[in-house]
């Protein structure tokens, strides 16, 4: 089985985002689920219900901190006050390490509130890296970056977006939290064949899986959470745990959102395809390197 435990990375199992229309459930069910999710903006402040919920979570479940605005990718300095309240939580939380996206969305303390494109250049890698070694180092904390979804693309990309994912994690020396679902989004959105993406990732960095819905239109394919993961993901996702070993692995449902039940049923189906390739693995099978898979 590879291995995936990059800088002290563990298998916590299958979680799902804490999300407030489960608060109530959670809070009196206490169901069984291997770790929660929380974004970490949604907590950095100061007292009130938030941090209550979350201070009762934390008392008998895991939890992971993932951020949404940390823009590696800008080239802003890094905001102090945003990185010190950040600090704050994970001292509370204990996460045993954060992750935001390899994006951008600020330039000079304006901030677009999206997850934009990078351009794939060498020099954006350079420095995009020093920026997460500078959160990693003052956080105290390893890092994952999230590839996004992407709706466009630069011309003045040196390299695909995987070689530019690649240099990235190497140069700052961090951890991949590898979202199957915006890989197929923006593959079918830019003409690639996701499994070339997949197939050629760092697979020894990768911290965390992400799966999650999305939603098909004439000409694109939007990355909505918005209901059950479609097949090609799944099918993606036995293929990178194949290349990656069992990993830490969330399901994001983040609007038209259902009950507790539905959603942590549907992430514990990532449990299937674990067992599965394992296996496989076992009986000294090897998964096929995909490709072409339609929807």
């Amino acid at each position: 089985m590879p291995a995936n435990r990059f800088n002290g990375f563990t298998d916590l199992g299958v979680g799902i985002g804490l999300r407030v229309p489960h608060y109530r459930h959670i809070l009196s069910q206490k169901p069984t689920c291997d770790w929660f999710e929380i974004i970490s903006e949604n907590y950095m402040v100061d007292g009130g219900r938030p941090l209550e919920v979350l201070d009762e979570i934390l008392e008998q479940y895991k939890v992971v901190q993932h951020g949404v605005s940390m823009y590696f990718g800008s080239t802003d300095k890094l905001n102090r006050e945003h990185l010190k309240r950040l600090k704050s939580l994970v001292g509370r939380t204990k996460t045993p390490f954060v992750s935001d996206h390899l994006c951008w969305g600020s330039v000079d303390g304006t901030y677009s509130h999206d997850l934009l494109p990078m351009p794939y250049t060498f020099a954006a890698a350079k420095v995009t890296a020093q920026r997460i070694r500078e959160a990693r180092d003052f956080l105290e904390v390893p890092v994952c970056v999230e590839n996004v979804s992407s709706y466009a693309e630069y011309h003045v990309s040196e390299m695909t977006e995987w070689e530019f994912l690649a240099e990235v994690v190497e140069l700052a020396d961090c951890g991949i939290l590898l979202d199957v679902n915006n890989i197929y989004v923006s593959s079918k959105n830019h003409g690639f064949d996701p499994y070339d993406y997949l197939n050629n990732v760092p697979h020894e960095r990768v911290g965390q899986i992400h799966v999650a819905g999305h939603s098909k239109f004439e000409k694109y394919i939007l990355d909505t959470h918005d209901h059950p993961v479609l097949t090609p993901v799944w099918k993606m996702y036995a293929r990178a745990i194949s290349l990656c070993g069992p990993t830490n692995t969330l399901l994001e449902w983040d609007a038209h959102i259902p009950s507790f039940d539905e959603v942590h049923a549907e992430a514990l189906k990532a449990n299937k395809f674990i067992a599965q390739v394992m296996s496989e693995q076992q009986d000294g099978q090897e998964l096929p390197a995909i490709v072409g898979v339609s929807a």
